[in-house]
């Protein structure tokens, strides 16, 4: 039996594994709880998730990846061989060859640290691809004919926007500001606006269930609970989607002017396309209601949400691990 090829999305905020001839296989949280007495991993995934903000004193649970990049080498390390071998994709003496998508902009030691985590937890062959052009492909854009295509893959950690033509990245930007800023903005603007403190987990029910970053696109409230900064007791107030709107605002114009700025430094040639064919979103922040709105009325061109936006890294990596072969005569390592 022969080992598997294997793609790995490796976000900030979940891992997706895409195994040649079977697709998406997993999708975990990138969550890992360490014993801090012993140093022993007692969860990964979905179990530490739920662990996050509820762990008694020698317990913690890390999110080991940080914008994008590695921020725990071991706890990542430790996290690649829990869910590698979880999937059973080792032959009897071989090993998988391993796709992992990286942000655009990281440093040659960044990829490093990606590249020896994998090869640590298994792997025999790794190969880095960009994100960007990674969710392009696993968005069903044809990105390798001499005509431009514009992604924006909004994750946990970093966003990347990116300018594609004739397989590869024509212009394109990483900027440290996505998911987990938008769950900070929200939690931030509860303490400052309430004095009520709450967790993580909160701010992101509160994202997806009322959030909205387009004025006056959605109005819904929802109640929440938390710890009273004052009285220090469990209150629960009520938050409506104009509030967070107003949260979010500066985050998201953060991310429309870097999309600007990928589009301002596109040949003219690219942006005519772009025009035509409008631009694509992916990633979990594109689910957030009205962003594919606000873009389309900043940017001036037809904005479109990928249709499986979480997914299309990982389906991307499938699509490449097909034609691994090619890839891998281009980028002999």
């Amino acid at each position: 039996m022969f080992a598997k090829d294997i793609g790995i999305d490796l976000g900030t905020a979940n891992v997706l594994i895409h195994v040649k001839g079977q697709g998406i296989v997993l999708n975990e949280p990138s969550v890992v709880a360490i014993d801090k007495n012993t140093n022993r991993v007692l969860a990964v995934g979905e179990e530490a998730r739920k662990m996050v903000g509820r762990t008694p004193g020698n317990i913690v649970a890390i999110r080991p990846l940080k914008d994008g990049v590695i921020a725990d080498f071991d706890v990542t390390e430790a996290m690649l061989k829990h869910f590698i071998n979880k999937l059973n994709v080792k032959g009897f003496l071989s090993k998988p060859r391993i796709l992992i998508c990286c942000p655009t902009n990281i440093t040659s030691v960044e990829q490093k640290a990606i590249r020896e985590a994998a090869e640590k937890s298994g792997g025999k062959k790794i190969y880095l691809e960009e994100e960007p052009k990674v969710a392009a492909i696993g968005a069903g854009m044809d990105i390798f004919e001499p005509s431009g295509n514009m992604v924006v893959d909004i994750g946990g950690g970093t966003t990347d926007v990116a300018v594609l033509s004739m397989g590869d990245i024509v212009t394109s930007a990483s900027i440290k500001m996505a998911g987990d800023n938008f769950d900070n903005e929200i939690l931030s603007y509860v303490k400052k606006q309430y004095k009520l403190l709450i967790g993580e987990r909160t701010s992101e029910d509160i994202k997806i269930n009322i959030g909205t970053v387009f004025p006056n696109g959605r109005n819904e409230e929802m109640d929440i609970r938390g710890r009273d900064m004052v009285s220090g007791l469990p209150r629960t107030i009520t938050v409506n989607s104009k509030e967070i709107e107003e949260a979010l605002r500066e985050s998201i114009h953060v991310i429309v002017q870097a999309a600007k700025n990928v589009l301002e430094k596109t040949p003219p040639e690219l942006s005519a396309d772009i025009i035509d064919r409008g631009v694509i979103l992916t990633g979990g922040g594109a689910l957030l209601h009205g962003i594919d709105q606000l873009l389309a009325d900043e940017l001036k061109v037809p904005v479109l949400v990928a249709e499986h936006p979480m997914d299309a890294v990982a389906t991307g990596t499938g699509i490449m691990l097909e034609n691994m072969d090619r890839i891998a005569r281009r980028n002999f390592v």
